[in-house]
């Protein structure tokens, strides 16, 4: 059974930095998509970044418009770790972060989505930027 814990989220001012950590177990060498996504109570979940992690397109990496220059998103494959690198925060990054995987490139070759495509997902970390 494939289990994703999310760790590394807090409190943050404005400006500053974190990095999100997700722990994969299980089957995990069969991942070929991984991703992050955040929700805000009330509005639609985001993608926030996604890496391709198998096939030809492996190490390729996707973004949302709203964090592109800022996030960055990598894996540890020996550790069986995703990592999401958050700089230069603001208070509308506030929000709950998902890490997600699947079994196929499909969630990463319809980029951007909502997450609702992935096979498995966390149960979040919560990030609040306060101004």
């Amino acid at each position: 059974q494939v289990q994703l814990v999310e760790s590394g989220g807090g409190s943050v001012q404005t400006g500053g930095s974190l990095r999100l950590s997700c722990a994969a177990s299980g089957n995990t060498f069969s991942f070929y998509c991984m991703g992050w996504f955040r929700q805000v109570p009330g509005k639609e979940r985001e993608g926030v970044a996604a890496i391709h992690t198998g096939g030809t397109d492996a190490g390729r990496t996707m973004y949302g418009d709203s964090v592109k220059g800022r996030f960055t998103i990598s894996r540890d494959s020996a550790k069986n770790t995703l990592y999401l690198l958050m700089n230069s925060l603001k208070p509308e990054d506030t929000a709950m972060y998902y890490c997600a995987a699947d079994t196929t490139n499909w969630p990463c070759n319809g980029w951007p989505n909502s997450g609702t495509d992935f096979q498995y997902m966390g149960q979040g970390t919560q990030v609040t930027v306060s101004s």
